[in-house]
């Protein structure tokens, strides 16, 4: 391995040192003023951190500021209601994220008594910390000398060294780590980490391959190449999966909406959501194709609802599949998906329908239209939600 990383990594201890240098001087600066920068406490930088998984820094900056502000805390984090956590993450998507957080806040309370390990050992006991975000809160808030490897950190290191290996490949990240071990600063480790993401993300970007305000380029072996479009290597993406997807926007004669919590096994658990049954849209000929996918979906395998009380239920369904909303389209990493809303009157109470269907349970509620906010929205609900707006402002909806 040592042979291997020198075929890459052959600069004289003055070359290293001119390059941490560099780095620091550009991050004192350049670097980006951020909210969770002017602090040291690994809480902080930790859901900072996971918040910026998946997500821009300008959108995260607001979150990160509520969040905090509402649980300052690792025991806030760890005595907070399901509930309230998805209301401070609703919008961001990869709810994981958050309910890993609860969990690894309550490992450290119960393990740790309450403060943050301070070792990569520990950082990477807790559930939801891989290698990359240990790295982070350890160097940044306790001077662990230790590269936080994300896609910035490979793209550099790819394009300086012109390396070959794949970064879509999990064991090619040690080609990276070892490469950067002997560059990373030991006396400012979590600024050298946080200088090289900076220069990632606003210098050497995914798609500017000689930029004007290279800091870098004297050390840059493929800019001096002309070969940094090559880099970094990157495996081709797995392609994407499209499912579609009918969502019932249903309306009791109370005037109320029914809403639905999904539950285990399914996307985007523990938020609300209109009912979703997945249908070939183009496919649906007539309501009564709509209203029977609805009942086949929901009406539960194991027990039995008689037959003449189902037809009960289809009389009082109301639909009209002219009414039908144009598909929107939401990404998931590997699913694109197309919903479109159907609006439904349901002539009766709300509950008598969730009695006879035998839904009565917490994964369904009837609300008010002003009560749907206050629930844990996804951001695939607040898309079908803005599109009905828009619809009932500018059609005369007939629901019939």
């Amino acid at each position: 391995m040592i042979d291997f990383i020198s075929s890459y990594l052959d600069w004289s201890p003055q070359k290293i040192q001119k390059f941490r240098q560099t780095v620091l001087t550009w991050y004192d600066e350049e670097g980006r003023d951020l909210p969770w920068r002017h602090s040291k406490d690994p809480y902080h930088i930790w859901v900072s951190e996971i918040m910026l998984q998946q997500t821009q820094v300008n959108t995260v900056i607001p979150y990160y500021e509520r969040f905090i502000s509402e649980l300052p805390t690792i025991q806030a984090l760890a005595q907070s209601s399901e509930e309230q956590l998805h209301q401070l993450w609703q919008g961001l998507g990869y709810y994981s994220r958050v309910r890993n957080m609860q969990v690894a806040a309550k490992q450290i309370m119960n393990e740790y008594d309450g403060i943050m390990p301070t070792t990569m050992k520990g950082l990477l006991s807790l559930k939801g910390i891989g290698p990359y975000t240990a790295a982070a809160i350890g160097s940044i808030a306790f001077g662990l000398v230790e590269p936080a490897i994300d896609g910035n950190l490979m793209r550099i290191v790819a394009r300086l060294f012109e390396v070959e290996e794949d970064i879509g490949q999990a064991k090619n990240r040690k080609v990276f780590k070892a490469i950067l071990d002997p560059l990373i600063d030991p006396n400012r480790p979590g600024d050298f980490n946080q200088a090289l993401m900076d220069i990632g993300a606003t210098v050497m970007t995914p798609n500017n391959y000689r930029p004007e305000n290279h800091i870098l380029k004297e050390f840059d072996q493929s800019y001096q190449n002309g070969t940094s479009h090559l880099y970094p290597v990157k495996r081709k993406k797995t392609k994407q999966t499209k499912q579609e997807w009918l969502a019932y926007k249903i309306i009791n004669k109370e005037g109320k909406v029914l809403m639905r919590q999904h539950q285990a096994g399914e996307l985007l658990l523990g938020l609300w959501h209109y009912p979703l049954v997945e249908v070939d849209l183009l496919a649906l000929k007539n309501a009564n194709e709509a209203k029977e996918a609805f009942f086949y979906t929901y009406l539960k395998p194991d027990e039995m609802v008689a037959e003449s009380v189902v037809e009960e239920i289809k009389q009082n369904f109301k639909a009209d599949l002219d009414n039908l909303t144009p598909a929107i389209k939401h990404v998931f990493s590997h699913r694109i998906w197309q919903v479109g809303i159907l609006p439904v009157n349901y002539e009766n109470s709300g509950q008598q329908l969730l009695d006879q269907l035998q839904l009565s349970d917490s994964s369904f509620q009837w609300v008010s239209e002003d009560e749907i906010n206050q629930l844990a929205l996804s951001s695939l609900q607040i898309k079908l939600l803005d599109k009905m707006n828009k619809t009932s402002s500018n059609d005369d909806l007939r629901l019939f």
